[in-house]
């Protein structure tokens, strides 16, 4: 337990700590509300709100066959938990030894190494050795090593419990409305432009930027989108492209190249930010280079009108 004890001292408060703990994938509005209790209750009781947050999945270690496939990179969760109001955001590693701990054990680290004087998780928690660390558990551990347990209901949406499972779901439908929902912010992918295979400005007559996007990433289904494109300071309307380029490839690698509305430049190697709207239709194979750009100008043509945007002049 050193390792783990010193990642958790780094981050210690000058007074003793309310904590959420979890992996928080995605800091979707379920998790805000987590955080929100837990700040709430260290402004009634004088304590430092603090997030400690598992820097990789459980499922890395405990399952490594399974991919992973996450909302939101380390970088951004980090910068979206320091949002919240919490005043320090705790990444640990999950390691073996951290696996095998028993509840008490990491209890107690939270205790002696953070501080933690309150502690807020839902009432499905689990944590510890084989998932050992249920509510009843780590209240009657709070009892006993000096820590008081606040229970902290399921936040639901239209009827359903906002978690991280359900907004990989939607995204898997290409539901990116319903997955904004859940996350209280549009639903987005980050990375550099990258080269692609050059086709869209000179056969297709629609540049398109190329998206690198890492293999742990989680993104929407295959498909055409609405989409903002940021770049810095600016929001760029796109119309959003991800597969694997049915009419050109069999069983072609997946990329997510967007076309920029009225837009002329150049951002290779530069990083920007895709944030979702709304899906327009499936990914297709056309019979040829004419039918698919005549879809691609009534993609382009839908996404102006989501996205609110004049209509390009015939």
């Amino acid at each position: 337990m050193p390792d783990l004890c010193e990642e958790l001292t780094a981050h210690r408060p000058d007074r003793p700590a309310a904590v959420a703990f979890g992996v928080f994938d995605g800091v979707h509005l379920g998790h805000r509300y987590v955080l929100a209790t837990v700040v709430r209750a260290a402004q009634q009781r004088g304590l430092a709100p603090v997030a400690v947050t598992l820097a990789n999945h459980p499922l890395s270690v405990l399952r490594p066959e399974v991919p992973v496939r996450m909302l939101t990179s380390l970088d951004e969760r980090l910068s979206l938990l320091a949002e919240t109001g919490v005043e320090a955001v705790v990444p640990v590693a999950f390691t073996t030894e951290v696996s095998l701990l028993t509840p008490r054990e990491f209890m107690t680290a939270l205790r002696d190494c953070l501080g933690m004087a309150h502690f807020a998780a839902g009432p499905d928690v689990t944590l510890g050795h084989n998932r050992e660390g249920t509510l009843p558990v780590l209240t009657a551990l709070g009892d006993e090593l000096g820590y008081t347990m606040e229970c902290v209901e399921q936040l639901a949406l239209d009827g359903e419990p906002a978690r991280s499972t359900a907004i990989r779901q939607a995204l898997d439908t290409g539901d990116v409305a319903r997955a904004a929902r859940m996350l209280g912010r549009p639903f987005a992918l980050q990375g550099p432009v990258v080269e692609g295979e050059r086709r869209g400005g000179g056969l297709l007559g629609y540049p398109t930027v190329n998206l690198g996007v890492g293999p742990k990433q989680a993104i929407p289904a295959d498909g055409v989108y609405a989409a903002w494109l940021r770049h810095g300071t600016d929001r760029l309307p796109a119309a959003v492209s991800i597969g694997h380029k049915p009419t050109f490839h069999e069983g072609g690698p997946s990329v997510v190249e967007a076309f920029i509305i009225d837009f002329e430049g150049d951002l290779y190697g530069e990083r920007v930010k895709l944030e979702f709207v709304e899906r327009l239709r499936g990914q297709e194979k056309f019979d040829g280079v004419d039918a698919l750009v005549a879809a691609m100008r009534d993609d382009v043509a839908r996404t102006r009108r989501i996205l609110a945007l004049p209509q390009e002049e015939s």
